[in-house]
């Protein structure tokens, strides 16, 4: 074995070993960061570690990148329930608290915080002096606990905020599910004119109080001890009834930089939709001693292709590296890159292929023939064991692709038992599978993929399917590095189920995909990610079961709540019902979180075992950085992991040993 490739063995085995003796694993968002600073060449003897960095060689003005398809489309927090919109938002806006460099809950708006009776009253004190200003850093209003009640009014309106960031206050909550039901049934603009000033409707109806200014007591439904995660998402964050009232509630919902209110870090002081946004440091903010970016510009490109050009002319700060740039580095020891490779931190998703059991044509007719095959349990369990995915997670991880293999729905590292083991392993063991080897995937069985793929054929051919079946994937039609990835995902499907069996075609859409695509049932197949807004499985789980307005994958991807019942759809409506039962039971179990989880993970084995939803992989990738990940907040739940405050940078960039002694000395 060549020399080179002992070294980086030698390294990823080191980082193993560390994480292995820790008992968290954590993660980011798949969004980079990136600068205009030097790229550098002959960093080789660089001995100082990121403490020992000195002023002088630190960002102070931030350059990065977003892909165009994660350009957001909203600059309201209340109504996002999108990672892209979170990575940028959640720099503007600040919520009751936030998470440090190891997931652990700190103070932000609320300084003291806690219950006293097991998790059923959850009091918040805030700190004074948490400014509202506008997008030239003018003050406009004192931030306090009203907004935080105006922020979950908001919310709960359903005429406000179309049920999005429900699921968790109505869940949890006490009167939330009734005071959303209430303004359903209003006019819209009755529902408009709700507010939650004293001898409100709302603080009449829901378990909220507000002692005084800057106090804040919740009352949950039951004991729920993972209540202060939630305080990290958005369903929880402010809003001033002022610029409500300033912009109206048409005008709140479409607010832009210039018009929304700011109580954050930084206020985005240029934004040119898909081509750039400016964000710049607050000087109000509350915390004044913590460490900010003058200004962070974020250029949006088309391809990752395109922003390693911008870090190779030293525009961008940090590049997420793909395939082939990769293996271009990493097979030349020559390249000026070589020893500046840097495996990221698993990001907090866990990333599955979800089906559409309600498909569409494109004339809007059902396409028979896919929902047939799609609701044959056979078929998807043809799937599930015969998909080998490795050279489809090789464009994540093209040096060590098995670090991406995800047997579970729920992402690691979210919750554990009382004896420290990971609610994934739970999972893992309810579904019988092995630990992972780190050779071949563990769920891999080719001789029942094949029982299962003649038992499907022979039961949909009955039904009257045709073979091959077709499935549809969508792409952003101008992004390369998607479609290279769809082609090797098709070249998946036609090795290990065989283009006499299935399909994959991949198709395009040009800007929204929720717009062209998933609203019109168009997809067979969507391949996403979930990251938790709170640190419980329910919060994974609660998004797939039938009869929930707020359950997400199932009302915007599955549509299983669309299916007709039939002699060919029953076996699966029914496999559901009995999942989304288990969910229900095991959600009741809030005094005894080992008993909880167990439940939970007999719930997610039975929902993967059936293939209801088919995991996929974790984000685990390489980059070139000049920005420390293990000094960013890295929580495995809420919306704030990509908060950029006490980022430690060296403008010469990080080469891979002094990443791993970082790594190192984070995971001890």
């Amino acid at each position: 074995m060549k020399k080179t490739v002992s070294k980086w063995l030698a390294l990823l085995l080191t980082a193993a070993l560390v994480l292995s003796g820790c008992g968290t694993t954590s993660g980011e968002t798949e969004t980079t960061d990136n600068n205009e600073n030097t790229t550098t060449e002959e960093n080789t003897e660089k001995e100082e570690t990121t403490e020992s960095t000195s002023a002088d060689n630190e960002i102070k003005d931030l350059y990065t990148y977003q892909l165009g398809v994660n350009e957001i489309e909203s600059f309201n927090i209340l109504g996002s329930q999108s990672q892209k919109e979170f990575d940028v938002l959640c720099n503007m806006v600040d919520g009751l608290l936030e998470a440090d460099a190891h997931g652990k809950l700190v103070p932000c708006i609320a300084e003291d915080w806690g219950t006293e009776d097991g998790g059923k009253t959850w009091t918040f004190k805030l700190r004074e002096g948490v400014k509202w200003v506008d997008v030239n850093a003018q003050e406009k209003a004192d931030c306090n606990a009203w907004d935080f009640a105006t922020g979950l009014e908001w919310v709960l309106n359903f005429h406000k905020n179309d049920s999005v960031n429900t699921s968790m206050p109505l869940e949890m909550i006490e009167g939330a599910e009734e005071y959303y039901e209430y303004t359903k049934s209003l006019s819209k603009e009755e529902a408009y004119a709700l507010t939650a000033g004293e001898g409100s409707k709302f603080l009449e109806m829901v378990g909220m109080e507000i002692p005084d200014d800057y106090t804040i007591v919740y009352h949950c439904t039951a004991p729920k001890p993972y209540f202060d995660s939630v305080a990290t998402y958005a369903c929880l964050f402010p809003a001033s009834q002022a610029v409500i009232d300033e912009l109206g509630v048409d005008g709140f919902k479409a607010m832009d930089n210039e018009t929304m209110w700011y109580n954050g870090c930084y206020t985005m002081t240029t934004y040119v939709q898909n081509n750039e946004k400016v964000l710049t440091k607050n000087p109000t903010y509350w915390d004044q001693d913590c460490k900010l970016f003058d200004t962070v510009t974020t250029k949006m490109v088309e391809s990752v292709d395109v922003a390693f050009q911008l870090y190779q002319n030293g525009e961008i700060d940090e590049i997420a590296l793909s395939e082939g740039n990769l293996n271009t580095i990493y097979n030349d020891p020559s390249n000026q890159y070589y020893d500046y490779l840097v495996e990221k931190m698993p990001t907090k998703y866990s990333w599955q292929i979800h089906f559409n059991f309600d498909k569409m044509n494109e004339d809007g007719t059902p396409d028979t023939n896919w929902n047939l095959a799609v609701a044959n349990e056979a078929f998807r369990l043809s799937w599930y064991y015969g998909l080998d995915l490795t050279n489809h997670w090789k464009r994540t991880n093209a040096i060590n692709p098995m670090s991406c293999e995800n047997n579970a729905y729920t992402m690691k590292g979210l919750c554990y038992t009382s004896d420290g083991t990971d609610y994934v392993d739970l999972v893992r063991e309810a579904l019988g599978l092995p630990e992972p080897n780190g050779e071949t995937p563990v769920r891999l069985d080719p001789e029942k993929a094949e029982q299962y793929k003649q038992q499907a054929i022979e039961e949909l051919t009955a039904a009257g399917v045709t073979f091959p079946v077709e499935i549809d994937y969508y792409i952003q039609g101008s992004n390369q590095t998607m479609l290279d990835s769809a082609n090797v995902l098709k070249q998946v499907f036609s090795d290990c189920l065989g283009d006499d069996y299935v399909t994959l075609n991949i198709l395009t859409y040009v800007q929204s995909s929720t717009q062209e695509v998933y609203n019109a049932k168009k997809h067979s197949i969507v391949v996403n990610g979930w990251g938790a807004d709170y640190g419980d499985p329910q919060n994974y789980l609660g998004q797939e079961i039938m009869g929930y307005d707020n359950a997400y994958y199932a009302r915007q991807y599955s549509y299983i709540d669309d299916v007709q019942e039939n002699e060919n759809t029953k076996a699966l409506l029914d496999t559901y019902r009995e999942f989304t039962s288990m969910v229900e039971a095991a959600n009741e179990i809030n005094d005894d979180l080992d008993a909880r989880y167990q439940a939970f993970a007999e719930a997610e084995a039975y929902m993967i075992s059936h293939a209801l939803c088919f995991p996929h992989y974790y984000d685990v990738g390489w980059c070139l950085t000049k920005i420390n990940p293990y000094s960013k907040i890295n929580a495995m739940y809420g919306c704030v992991n990509g908060k950029m405050k006490n980022w430690e940078t060296n403008a010469d960039g990080y080469t891979t040993e002094e990443m791993a002694e970082i790594a190192a000395a984070y995971n001890a």
